[in-house]
């Protein structure tokens, strides 16, 4: 039986609006495709999740991989609000599950930048029954270890959790260790996956 719901936030209960952001700033399409190589596109953005790296040492990495773009990256990354941006839907679906009697918790791959500066993005952590976000943990999802942690920390098993992720390996991660998965597409579609699981 599933006891508990695990939410991804990305993409799942925000929007991780990158090119959005980046066009807000005022940058063309051309420039944003360089930007987002360097940064978003590259695996050095796992780093910046991972929470290892100071943000000055990143910065250097990615003026590094296209130096004629210095300026435009500092603008680009010198505040990131906005980049992330809340769901309308976030909190009473947090809040309607937890009304039907199950444990709500979060597990994302997330940055201390973003943590801070895009905060009104995710107000509703306290809504929740707890969670991981990568960057204090110096994990990020896939990798086994965080996922054990989620479980440990919060006295879960595995067999009674459900967690719901955007990214197709992050499921196959979780199902690897006795998860039940579902790839988030929409809130409809997961709804709906969750009935069949026999949430109700």
């Amino acid at each position: 039986m599933i006891r508990n719901i695990i939410f991804d936030i990305g993409n799942v209960l925000t929007d991780f609006r990158w090119k959005g952001f980046l066009q807000d700033k005022g940058f063309d399409e051309a420039m944003i495709m360089r930007i987002a190589k360097v940064s978003f596109m590259s695996p050095l953005w796992n780093e910046v999740d991972r929470g290892v790296w100071e943000t000055d040492k990143l910065m250097q990495e990615f003026v590094r991989m296209d130096p004629e773009i210095e300026a435009e990256l500092y603008r680009a990354f010198e505040n990131i609000k906005g980049m992330v941006t809340k769901r309308d839907y976030a909190i009473p679906w947090i809040q309607a599950w937890k009304d039907k009697g199950y444990g709500v918790y979060y597990l994302s791959n997330f940055s201390d930048k973003a943590y801070t500066e895009c905060a009104d993005a995710i107000d509703f952590l306290p809504y929740t029954d707890g969670g991981i976000l990568s960057y204090r943990e110096r994990m990020i999802k896939p990798d086994e270890g965080i996922y054990r942690l989620l479980l440990a920390r919060y006295g879960l098993k595995a067999e009674e959790c459900v967690f719901i992720d955007d990214t197709p390996k992050n499921v196959e991660a979780a199902r690897a260790l006795g998860l039940w998965g579902i790839v988030f597409q929409t809130k409809e579609q997961v709804e709906e996956e969750l009935g069949k699981l026999g949430c109700v």
